[in-house]
């Protein structure tokens, strides 16, 4: 099984200590050009000019994938986010996390109407919104998960899928059947393993910890995924080297 290098991103928040400065985010692209990945998913960067951020990656031969952007953003300042991907090329954007509490059916009701509104107001412009979730999404309301009732109260056209698979699992569900789930709904996934150490449970390398790879990213195959992207929210130590030790086991396996 092999998908093809071309479909492996590298998430920017994994070195978000890295990118705080115009001049760290050009250092650092290069080292994740180095390591091996032609994609990049732009988050946790500091403060930089459109135009200087897409001269560094274009400078790097690196493609911006996809982006993570607040809920403030996405819902009060949408323009914004559409003048920045645009600058960058970027056809993808992700929901990162909830910037509202739900405590009943009818709170993830609004922010699915939400969502499907500024998914809307996005794919005017040619860009996609996706949601990300975390294992909060899989609270359930009326016998449904929370991440059950967004997309089903949205349209697969305004809001698309990019599953975390750590989170997923986190959540006490299994990374292959919500992939199956969204098959066709499915440009994202977030590639992130879990294990444990010194008796706790951690995000960890892929290949390192406990997911079983080749199920999920069959199963992410066959549901038309287009972008594999490799995120590791903690790291033991560089997280250049977790990038690098991730993308080596991909590579070697599957890409």
């Amino acid at each position: 099984m092999k998908l093809g290098k071309k479909n492996l991103a590298a998430q920017l928040y994994t070195i978000r200590e890295y990118t705080k400065t115009p001049k760290d985010i050009a250092e650092s692209m290069k080292k994740i050009k180095a390591i091996g990945y032609d994609a990049v998913q732009i988050s946790g960067l500091g403060p930089i000019d459109n135009k200087e951020l897409a001269s560094i990656l274009d400078g790097e031969g690196l493609v911006c994938c996809a982006s993570h952007d607040s809920g403030a953003l996405l819902f009060d300042k949408t323009d914004e986010v559409i003048e920045r991907l645009h600058a960058v090329k970027c056809p993808y954007t992700a929901y990162p996390y909830p910037h509202v509490k739900w405590t009943c059916e009818e709170d993830c009701l609004k922010l699915a109407a939400g969502l499907n509104e500024v998914g809307t107001r996005l794919k005017a412009a040619g860009i996609t919104l996706c949601y990300h979730n975390h294992a909060l999404e899989f609270e359930k309301f009326n016998g449904r998960t929370v991440l059950d009732i967004l997309y089903s109260a949205s349209t697969a056209e305004n809001l698309k899928g990019e599953p975390d698979t750590y989170w997923v699992q986190q959540g006490g569900a299994n990374p292959v059947t919500w992939i199956k789930k969204l098959s066709g709904r499915l440009p994202l996934l977030h590639l992130k393993d879990s294990g444990f150490r010194d008796g706790k449970q951690i995000m960890t390398e892929i290949g390192s910890g406990n997911l079983e790879w080749k199920p999920i990213l069959e199963a992410a195959d066959e549901a038309g995924c287009l972008w594999y992207i490799v995120e590791q929210d903690v790291c033991p130590g560089c997280p250049f080297e977790s990038l690098k030790m991730s993308y080596d086991y991909l590579s070697e396996n599957f890409f």
